[in-house]
């Protein structure tokens, strides 16, 4: 007696019975499709050079967004600064800020006198040396200034703040250009005390 064996014969027999998933197997699917779907999405991200790309499916966003490789040795004037300096040299910066942050270079601080005292901006904002473009300048290098008197303005949000000088004594440099953007701290003016 032989037997007829053909594999259409031996498929046609089989039945699908229904798999049960414990729930920790079907937490380990469910990762296993989110990290696959998570891959196709960087892949479309990578392909098409998208910034971000975000997918909605029953109620699950999974979004992407690119990481982008900057070159220092491009960028002229502009030097590789950590976000926190104080707490973490950069051989320690942990993996998830390898990219440093980027900050323009601070300005050669100018060359005053030994004695010269530095009225610092108390906010960022934009500094103007007059009232307004028709009038003259608040200061003046050579010019005296007491305490009080105002050196500057400061507009942030809109709003204008008079700087008043801190010491008495005479302007000996103004090494911020009127209409420019200041950093808290930065110096507007120096003077020297009398």
């Amino acid at each position: 007696m032989t037997q007829d064996a053909s594999p259409e014969t031996e498929t046609s027999t089989l039945t699908a019975h229904p798999v049960m998933l414990t729930p920790s197997q079907e937490s380990a699917s469910r990762e296993v499709e989110t990290t696959e779907a998570l891959r196709r999405l960087a892949q479309l991200v990578a392909e098409n050079g998208l910034a971000e790309l975000t997918v909605v499916d029953a109620g699950v966003t999974l979004t992407v967004k690119a990481a982008f490789e900057v070159a220092t040795a491009s960028l002229p004037g502009v030097t590789a600064v950590q976000a926190h300096p104080h707490v973490l040299p950069l051989s320690q910066t942990p993996a998830y800020s390898e990219t440093p942050v980027m900050a323009p270079a601070a300005p050669a601080p100018p060359k005053t006198a030994a004695t010269a005292v530095a009225l610092e901006s108390p906010m960022v904002g934009v500094f103007y040396r007059s009232p307004s473009p028709e009038d003259p300048p608040f200061v003046n290098v050579g010019d005296f200034v007491r305490v009080g008197q105002p050196i500057g303005l400061i507009e942030a949000m809109k709003v204008y703040s008079e700087v008043p000088s801190e010491v008495t004594g005479r302007v000996v440099e103004t090494p911020v250009e009127s209409g420019k953007l200041v950093q808290q701290g930065q110096p507007l003016i120096f003077v020297e005390p009398q």
